[in-house]
């Protein structure tokens, strides 16, 4: 057996039966491997921050990872971005990324790079494999990495020749270790914050927005009368009917200012103390009072249902339903608006269905609009590298092995960044209806410059306009094989959607904003 068959029959006996890929010479055997063996899910990506980002998305809906196969330093180098998202998303992912052959490094051939030192910006755990006899091994301890709660980036580094070479072995699976345990003093102190102080805030992020645990948190608030917010940069929250009517802290630092200018205690639960994306003139990196007071309940390595349960059981909390969203909106019609695009995805979304939301500046304002929509997951750029959306949904609808309805609230500019993302939705067949918002700019950023402060002119402005030559979506889906169609109002957008939640396959909107 080579090395690189023990590593496809490691992968598959630690539960890891789904690969993104795209490959080159060094992983030929790795491929091979996969081709003679039986149970791997093998999933083309035609760039490497598609392939990334799926595993991102898979993972989400999943709970369990995927591997990556990344054809060396510059294949990792240009997976980068999507995973500094999933990084800062806590999904759980094993990367294999081919190598020179070990004997050859030396030679410094072209495609030699510190991939070590690249993987190490976006990875909990990095490793380069040097014995085919090593390297079953060597992949449970990565699979092992990647399940560490609540999800890690495990990167496996694979020359060529440790995956060719004869003697490998087949190595058992390795539990991960159990989350770190909760803290009772940090339950007795939370309880005590609560019990003694008004305008408590407490912040939900992490496993911390999923539906129990949200469910638990309202409980405490409705004892206390305290606020239960999520932090902005949110991966995956449950929404919708039978789920907490959550908002999440504004991304605007002016507004979330405001809003948590009244706070006096915020109580941390898999969350950090909120602060800006980025650093702007005259203003503040925390958007929380310099007076309040910060307490962790739980880190985003910990549990959060049993803290809550604790805290609940502490303040000795009663039972409450969660509020009632009221009544689920009409679609809305006329010219396309934030307010009505939201009002119509939420009355015509199926049940269960997934949102893949990377609307950026346009949707920052849908979810008072979407909150009596039924049950359904939002997935949200988490890292904010841009051109998640699209991969995040490819990977989302595999991860519910394509049984739920995946909508892709897309913006046009960063859609550039993973576009061939709808080539494998093709290619795969799945129920992906991506709405790509067109207003031909890159409109977040015209915002940021009042935010920052500059001026800008004529130079500038064209660096952010995408309208010359204007974006055919409609031309660029049907290239990568997928049906697509124009909308100008709100009524031709309903119609549009509600023809392609008919289909299992993916269909594209280009919605002219």
């Amino acid at each position: 057996m080579n090395g690189a068959h023990s590593l496809v029959k490691t992968l598959l006996a630690s539960g890891v039966d789904t690969c993104f890929a795209n490959p080159g010479t060094s992983e030929m055997h790795f491929v091979a491997a996969l081709d003679q063996i039986p149970g791997m899910k093998c999933v083309l990506g035609l760039q490497e921050n598609v392939v990334t980002g799926m595993a991102d998305g898979y993972y989400r809906l999943a709970r369990k990872p995927a591997c990556t196969l990344l054809h060396c330093g510059p294949g990792l180098a240009n997976g980068m971005g999507n995973l500094h998202n999933a990084r800062g998303a806590r999904s759980g992912i094993v990367n294999i990324v081919g190598d020179q052959a070990t004997y050859h490094r030396p030679f410094d051939a072209p495609l030699t790079a510190d991939t070590d030192g690249m993987a190490r910006t976006v990875s909990q755990w990095v490793h380069t494999s040097t014995k085919s006899e090593e390297l079953g091994r060597d992949a449970a301890l990565a699979v092992r990495a990647a399940k560490t709660y609540p999800g890690q980036i495990a990167t496996l580094i694979l020359p060529a020749d440790v995956s060719w070479e004869e003697g490998g072995i087949v190595a058992d699976p390795i539990p991960p270790a159990r989350p770190p345990v909760v803290d009772n003093y940090a339950i007795e102190n939370a309880a005590r914050i609560l019990h003694n102080s008004k305008n408590v805030l407490i912040l939900l992020a992490g496993h911390g927005v999923l539906s129990e645990a949200q469910s638990l948190a309202w409980q405490v608030a409705s004892a206390t009368g305290s606020t239960v917010m999520a932090d902005y940069v949110t991966s995956h929250l449950a929404r919708g009917r039978g789920r907490l009517q959550l908002e999440r802290i504004p991304y605007g630092m002016e507004t979330a200012i405001k809003t948590l200018s009244r706070f006096e205690h915020i109580i941390l639960v898999n969350a950090k103390g909120p602060v800006g994306f980025f650093g702007y003139p005259g203003m503040p990196s925390e958007q929380y009072p310099s007076s309040a007071q910060l307490h962790t309940l739980t880190r985003p390595d910990q549990d959060p249902i049993e803290a809550l349960k604790g805290l609940i059981n502490e303040l000795n909390a009663p039972e409450v339903e969660l509020p009632d969203p009221g009544v689920r909106p009409y679609a809305a019609s006329g010219k396309p608006t934030p307010e009505g695009l939201a009002q119509t995805i939420a009355a015509l979304m199926p049940e269960n269905s997934i949102i893949s939301d990377e609307s950026i500046s346009y949707g920052r304002g849908f979810y008072k609009f979407t909150h009596a929509a039924p049950a359904h997951d939002w997935l949200h750029l988490a890292g904010g590298a841009i051109g998640d959306g699209m991969p995040v949904a490819t990977g989302a609808a595999l991860g519910a092995n394509k049984k739920r309805r995946v909508i892709n609230i897309q913006a046009d500019g960063s859609a550039m960044y993973s576009l061939q993302s709808l080539w494998t939705q093709a290619r795969e067949q799945l129920p992906v209806t991506t709405i790509v918002l067109n207003n031909s700019k890159y409109n977040i950023l015209i915002g940021e410059y009042t935010n920052v402060g500059a001026v800008p002119g004529d130079t500038a402005m064209s660096m952010l306009d995408l309208g010359n030559p204007g974006l055919s979506w409609v031309n660029l889906a049907n290239g990568m094989g997928v049906e697509a169609a124009q909308a100008r109002t709100l009524e031709e957008c309903a119609d549009l959607r509600k023809s392609s939640f008919n289909k299992n396959s993916p269909f594209l909107i280009e919605l002219m904003i």
